[in-house]
C-alpha cells in the first residue's frame, strides 16, 4: 500500500490488516482508522478515532503535530477510504 512518489515509504498490507483488526476489537467502539506518517520515526502509525468529526478536527485544527501527517483514513468495518 502507498507505493508510489505521493507517500514518503510502501506499508505492508500485512501490517494494515492487523491495524483494522486490533481497531475492530477495542472495546472503545473505533469506527476509524487514520494513517499517520511520521517523519521523525520514518514509519506510518495507526491512529483509531471513534466519528467523522474527530477525523476533521484532526486534520484541520492540528491534532497531527509538525512531525505527522495524514496519510488516509478507512472505516474501520467496510474498508473503504473516506476522504
Amino acid at each position: 500500500m502507498f507505493d508510489g512518489p505521493d507517500f514518503p515509504k510502501a506499508l505492508e498490507e500485512k501490517q494494515f490488516e492487523e491495524w483494522l483488526e486490533e481497531g475492530r476489537n477495542s472495546k472503545i467502539g473505533y469506527h476509524y482508522l487514520l494513517i499517520i506518517w511520521d517523519d521523525y520515526d520514518a514509519r506510518y502509525l495507526p491512529v483509531y478515532i471513534e466519528g467523522r468529526a474527530q477525523l476533521t478536527s484532526y486534520d484541520k485544527y492540528g491534532a497531527a503535530t509538525n512531525r505527522e501527517s495524514l496519510i488516509a483514513a478507512y472505516d474501520l468495518y467496510s474498508e473503504s477510504r473516506v476522504g
